[in-house]
């Protein structure tokens, strides 16, 4: 292939084989590079002159991107995209873009078998089995579904589905959403201000983007205005909860429980507060997966660059660059 090809470059996949995606963008003529990698200087090195980035969760700030000056084009492996800096992105002229819904089901479906595991105690009676403690019991007792509230914090799509599924099985459904006007009925969702659905939640489940306002929403403040033995369950982003905070209300007794899909830090180091307890079940931002999605956003990531190629404009971008040299 011939060198004045352009340039796509992996920086990071975690577990899924890039193998279509580099097939797909070979086949249309870019020269494909794949890194597997976070490290800032690596991407350097490596990607100086690409035209597209397809990145998993590596940070792309601003900095980076001054140092890129033929980055056209920024594709995520997630619908989140934080982890970009956007705003300097557009700066730049160069589009950024995220995955469409290809994985709300399975991270409804996530999210509500670990809040049944929570509300069912599984992670203090399955550590207590592994220590083979068969007689272990604490108080209060699991409680029936049927009597419990929960409460869904951010209404889009996914806070939606995870709705859905508890609709029916338990006593009520509370949601709150701050960027979702208040006329907007959700079937089986009683609306209310997020300081009701702390107070009268006997579960909460966060589901919303992270972003300068978001971040450490779940703080100190946030959780001691939770309802006394509550549950908190994560599937968005890490970055919404402050560990150590968290940590000190499951140990003060604040909380019952939590369960997490994502943390401040992945993966976390050994030390991190909430990686060994009997009353923290996590797991390994594994919420999207599924054998539909482990191909298929694989894929898409590639089609936005691909159609990018073709059209000037990637399927699902999330900003709207001026083409570099326009006027402004």
């Amino acid at each position: 292939m011939a060198s004045s090809a352009p340039l796509a470059v992996y920086t990071d996949v975690d577990d899924l084989d890039p193998t279509p995606g580099v097939q797909a963008l070979q086949d249309a003529g870019f020269r494909v590079r794949v890194l597997e990698t976070r490290d800032e200087q690596t991407i350097l090195d490596a990607a100086a002159d690409a035209t597209a980035l397809l990145v998993g969760y590596a940070p792309i700030p601003a900095s980076l991107l001054a140092r890129l000056p033929q980055l056209r084009i920024i594709a995520l492996l997630s619908r989140g995209h934080d982890n970009v800096d956007a705003d300097a992105a557009t700066d730049r002229g160069v589009w950024v873009t995220n995955l469409d819904d290809l994985s709300s089901d399975e991270v409804a479906d996530h999210t509500w078998a670990l809040a049944a595991a929570l509300l069912r105690d599984l992670p203090f009676h399955a550590a207590a089995a592994r220590r083979g403690d068969w007689l272990a019991r604490r108080t209060p007792a699991p409680r029936r579904l049927s009597t419990v509230a929960v409460g869904v914090l951010g209404l889009g799509r996914i806070g939606r589905k995870v709705a859905a599924r508890a609709v029916g099985q338990v006593a009520e459904v509370l949601g709150h959403d701050p960027w979702l006007p208040e006329d907007v009925e959700i079937p089986g969702v009683r609306r209310v201000s997020l300081p009701e659905l702390q107070a009268r939640s006997d579960l909460i489940t966060l589901h919303l983007p992270l972003s300068d306002g978001s971040q450490a929403l779940v703080d100190a403040g946030f959780l001691a205005a939770m309802r006394p033995g509550s549950l908190l369950v994560n599937t968005s982003r890490g970055g919404l909860v402050d560990p150590v905070a968290l940590a000190a209300a499951l140990d003060d007794g604040r909380l019952a429980g939590a369960a997490l899909d994502v943390l401040d830090v992945e993966p976390p180091p050994a030390d991190h507060p909430l990686l060994h307890r009997d009353d923290v079940l996590i797991t390994p931002h594994i919420a999207y997966l599924s054998d539909v999605t482990r191909r298929s956003y694989i894929t898409e990531q590639a089609a936005n660059v691909l159609t990018w190629a073709r059209t000037g404009r990637p399927n699902s971008p999330v900003n709207a660059p001026e083409p570099p040299g326009a006027d402004r």
